[in-house]
């Protein structure tokens, strides 16, 4: 514990330069962050090295929701708070460190899926998608007979209502972890899973995006378009427009060429783009017009917002079409 408090000690440190706005050039004695710097990630399913570069200017806001909460972790050393500074980490595209700091809670609390739920996530961010679903398996059955477990949003929503819940992220992000390693039986599982922890229509939406893809992998067509019988125009959607767009694109009640109208310059509608590109890519994919399907992939990509679920979906793609 003296060695992680010492890290901790040394963080504060170096976010105290970041308000004064005094970029150390020098290596932080524990190699955490250093604003400005680039840090490697992981690498791409395409082959791509991935960086993280943390801007002091634009991220200030989330450095400072960092230092309070390691801040917190040092006065009140639980579970909650130890989760919150991964987190926080990981808001800031620092996965190495946030998985560092998820492994620790792993560690000191056996019996909790919440951190391992945590972790499984950033493990999906960098690619180790075996481990991710390790972690997800784990979290399932450390999970089960728990009663729904609301999660506290990092990253509030125009109401700032906490819409999901630890349990449904352990299911969704399993499905999508065999997703991205085209293990579509056991995607489709876990997105069966999810749907009875989806309680309200924001997490349903979620779900049922991905659960219609993966019926389209397997081929299981009549049963995606029955399942579209639970999407309606009048859903009251908070959080996931993207997936909903998406769904009604499939209904075909939104047109395709409407779903990319947004501006990628601007940094809050980036996630949007690629959420919908993957969608109306794979859509393209799914009629057999494969040049659409591979333009549109390739421009999500082009964004370079690669922690993104639908790139990396927009990854493996591309990936496999490049291998046929």
């Amino acid at each position: 514990m003296k060695n992680y408090w010492s890290f901790f000690m040394a963080l504060l440190v170096v976010f105290s330069a970041c308000d004064t706005k005094i970029v150390d050039k020098k290596r932080s004695t524990n190699n955490i962050i250093i604003p400005n710097e680039e840090v490697f990630q992981s690498i791409s399913l395409l082959g791509d090295s991935l960086f993280t570069k943390i801007d002091s200017s634009s991220q200030s806001m989330q450095i400072k929701n960092l230092q309070e909460a390691e801040k917190q972790y040092m006065e009140d050393p639980t579970l909650e708070n130890l989760i919150w500074i991964g987190r926080r980490e990981a808001y800031l595209s620092r996965y190495d460190l946030a998985i560092r700091t998820f492994t620790k809670a792993v560690n000191e609390f056996p019996e909790a899926f919440e951190p391992l739920r945590h972790r499984g996530h950033r493990y999906i961010s960098i690619r180790k998608l075996d481990e991710a679903i390790k972690d997800f398996q784990n979290a399932a059955d450390l999970m089960r007979g728990a009663p729904i477990q609301i999660e506290q949003d990092g990253m509030p929503n125009k109401l700032n209502i906490p819409l999901s819940n630890v349990q449904f992220n352990v299911w969704y992000h399993l499905g999508l972890a065999h997703f991205l390693k085209g293990e579509w039986d056991e995607a489709l599982e876990a997105y069966k899973n999810c749907m009875e922890v989806s309680v309200n229509d924001d997490l349903k939406i979620a779900t049922l995006d991905w659960y219609y893809m993966t019926l389209q992998k397997l081929g299981r067509n009549v049963e995606a378009k029955d399942l579209l019988s639970q999407v309606s125009s009048d859903l009251e959607i908070i959080e996931n427009d993207a997936y909903f767009k998406r769904l009604l694109m499939y209904k075909g009640e939104y047109q395709p060429e409407k779903l990319l109208n947004v501006d990628t310059q601007a940094s809050d509608q980036k996630l949007q783009y690629v959420t919908q590109g993957y969608g109306l890519g794979n859509f393209y994919l799914s009629k057999g017009d494969t040049t659409m399907a591979q333009s549109i992939f390739q421009n999500v990509i082009n964004t370079g917002y690669w922690s993104a679920f639908g790139y990396i979906a927009s990854e493996m793609e591309l990936s496999k079409l490049k291998n046929e």
